[in-house]
């Protein structure tokens, strides 16, 4: 478990703030000033809000049809984020079944492999005029804010945008996030769950893949289906992200094998 992780468990109650304080300085270092650490996590994007003289965390405060998420998909030039970057980004922010906002943006870069333009159709032409990775990675940080970050295969996404947001000097997310094929394992019987295949299973029919925003959209109506089919008892995003986690029940494991 990741300190975030503990941080956000031993949150699932306001606390007051000199108890979080040490909590703080528990998990990140005796020595380090918590009041910079608080102001730190919120810049990086960690759900913290100060209410009376008490801490709490908002996505185990906020009932569920009030949070917000963000539902992403990049696309990129490599698959490691050292030696590779982002070329397209979208997003999807909603809140109670709703899309409220979007955010969609190529990023420049000089040079695309011919794999991935065959598999995304982007080719180096479209991103010669598009703004460089900096600022659109920091747009798309001041989007986020501190929502719920949710992808289809989370790890990738998240960790490859988190890692370029240090490499340019502003730190690693510390963003609540939620992985929308763990949930469809919880929720959605299925053969395979893959955003293409369940784009088709579903019904859903994006008629785009592997472009950034078709993606987000796709992954955010896959999510929308989940939510329809949780149990009543799950009234927080932090129940949510623990319920996405847990083994999927015995009737989907009796469906046919599953593979990404």
């Amino acid at each position: 478990m990741s300190k975030l992780d503990k941080l956000a468990y031993k949150l699932k109650r306001p606390m007051e703030k000199v108890r979080f304080f040490g909590l703080l300085q528990t998990l990140f270092g005796m020595f380090e000033d918590p009041e910079l650490l608080y102001q730190t996590l919120l810049a990086r994007g960690f759900p913290l809000r100060e209410k009376g003289k008490k801490i709490e965390l908002k996505t185990a405060t906020t009932p569920l049809p009030e949070q917000e998420f963000v539902i992403v998909d990049i696309e990129t030039n490599g698959s490691k984020p050292y030696n590779s970057q982002v070329i397209e980004i979208g997003a999807i922010k909603s809140r109670g079944g709703r899309i409220i906002d979007r955010f969609e943006s190529f990023i420049y870069a000089k040079e695309i492999p011919e794999y991935i333009t065959k598999l995304t159709g982007i080719e180096a032409k479209d991103l010669k005029q598009a703004p460089s990775q900096k600022e659109v990675l920091l747009r798309f940080k001041e989007f986020l804010g501190d929502a719920v970050f949710v992808a289809h295969n989370v790890g990738f996404d998240y960790n490859f945008i988190s890692n370029k947001l240090e490499e340019l000097g502003y730190g690693k997310l510390a963003n609540r996030k939620l992985c929308s094929i763990d949930l469809a394992k919880r929720t959605i019987p299925s053969e395979r769950y893959g955003l293409e295949f369940l784009n088709k299973s579903l019904g859903i029919e994006t008629a785009v893949s592997h472009r950034a925003y078709a993606d987000a959209l796709t992954a955010y109506k896959i999510m929308q289906k989940s939510l329809k089919k949780l149990p009543k008892s799950i009234k927080n995003a932090e129940e949510l992200i623990a319920f996405s986690k847990q083994a999927p029940s015995l009737k989907i494991e009796s469906e046919p094998a599953k593979s990404q």
